[in-house]
């Protein structure tokens, strides 16, 4: 069917990336207006489903870490399809679970199977050349907003509807169509290594400034994504006081951006150099720190003075980490696959770390918050300056 339909063959392809990229934070997030359902059914404190978040993105993390660098070795589209099938497997046994100690064991065997979906990474590595992958991780990036920004709303129409199961069972369907995207459409790349010498992949990058640095700049634009993510609620809730409907709403908006982030980053990408690229980006992060600061000492807080700014920094945001994560697997194409998972775990080490000190601070927060961009902003333009010439830097 791809020989005679090349136009259909990539369009499911990118379905299935954008399927991948769903998945990737469903579970994550959809189930969160679920907590309370969940706790009361298994009659556990909600702090204890709380947990089981974190430890569902722990097992993510580890899992990513091993089929990143197998998936070099022996191929993208077996470890995919194992991946799906064990967090399917995981979902139901989720739903069919009469304890929550079983809860926890499934959930789990669901993290392990949703490490697959660090392969969308090197999959763009693999299908797409020079602009196009930056295009197609400039789409993905922009799906992503999207889909953190609507999972609030999404995960209160399931729970209203299907109650906590819903998340659940939508979640088994999305991956039985991703799967049989991925057996019809994708073709299976030979491998590269032996398995038995994955692992020594992480040496050589992590022996790699420059692989290192790019990473970094993806790290700096993610964690000030993640931080407001995190801080949000207690931003737009506790101190404007803002209802859950409405918190939604104004999260849906925010998630709009990504959509207009997604436009600027595409037409940039077409006419200046990865180089200028980041420094744009950069540039407006710092901005939106010293926007946020300035309005909130002059109006004090409101939605305008806590969101727009936000909307400035995640312009920033949506072209730094597609043009970074390009070029720093471009260093390494042979080791897509490793590359993928060392980035997306150093990305989510990263952002977790800091997202959580700056949630610490209390009544400081909008002003901590405002600094940590301003100060990314800073460290990102001294980084560049520092880093040796990037690919493409001319066009």
């Amino acid at each position: 069917m791809s020989r005679n339909c090349p136009h259909t063959d990539n369009a499911m392809r990118v379905t299935l990336l954008l399927l991948m990229c769903l998945l990737g934070v469903f579970p994550l997030d959809v189930i969160l207006p679920s907590f309370p359902a969940i706790a009361s059914s298994f009659h556990v404190a909600t702090s204890s489903v709380a947990y089981s978040v974190s430890l569902f993105a722990i097992g993510v993390a580890l899992s990513q870490l091993f089929i990143g660098p197998l998936s070099d070795a022996i191929g993208r589209k077996r470890l995919l399809l194992v991946g799906l099938l064990i967090s399917a497997l995981g979902a139901t046994g989720c739903l069919l679970s009469s304890n929550f100690e079983a809860f926890i064991f499934f959930r789990l065997l669901q993290a392990i199977g949703c490490g697959c979906f660090v392969l969308s990474h090197a999959l763009v590595q693999d299908l797409y050349t020079g602009k196009q992958q930056n295009n197609m991780r400039i789409l993905l990036t922009g799906a992503s907003g999207v889909f953190i920004s609507l999972s609030p709303l999404a995960g209160s129409i399931l729970q209203h509807h299907f109650n906590w199961q819903g998340s659940f069972i939508l979640f088994t369907v999305l991956s039985a169509c991703c799967a049989l995207i991925t057996v019809i459409f994708l073709q299976e790349k030979a491998g590269n290594f032996s398995p038995r010498g994955t692992l020594s992949s992480y040496q050589v990058l992590m022996k790699d400034s420059g692989f290192l640095t790019l990473t970094s700049f993806s790290c700096l634009a993610f964690t000030c994504h993640f931080s407001f993510i995190v801080s949000s609620p207690l931003l737009f809730m506790d101190r404007l006081g803002l209802s859950a409907k409405t918190f939604g709403l104004v999260f849906t908006g925010y998630g709009l951006t990504y959509v207009l982030g997604g436009v600027v980053a595409h037409w940039l990408n077409e006419r200046i150099p990865p180089r200028k690229q980041i420094g744009l980006g950069f540039t407006l992060i710092g901005a939106s720190g010293i926007a946020s600061f300035i309005w909130g000492l002059l109006a004090g807080p409101s939605i305008a003075s806590t969101l727009l700014p936000m909307i400035i920094c995640t312009m920033g945001i949506t072209i730094i980490r597609p043009t970074a994560t390009t070029q720093a697997l471009a260093r390494h194409p042979t080791r897509a696959g490793a590359a993928a998972a060392l980035n997306n775990t150093l990305l989510f080490a990263c952002a977790g770390l800091a997202s959580a000190l700056i949630a610490a601070t209390g009544s400081l927060l909008s002003v901590t918050l405002a600094a940590s961009f301003i100060l990314t902003g800073f460290l990102g333009w001294v980084m560049l300056a520092r880093m040796p010439q990037l690919g493409e830097e001319t066009h």
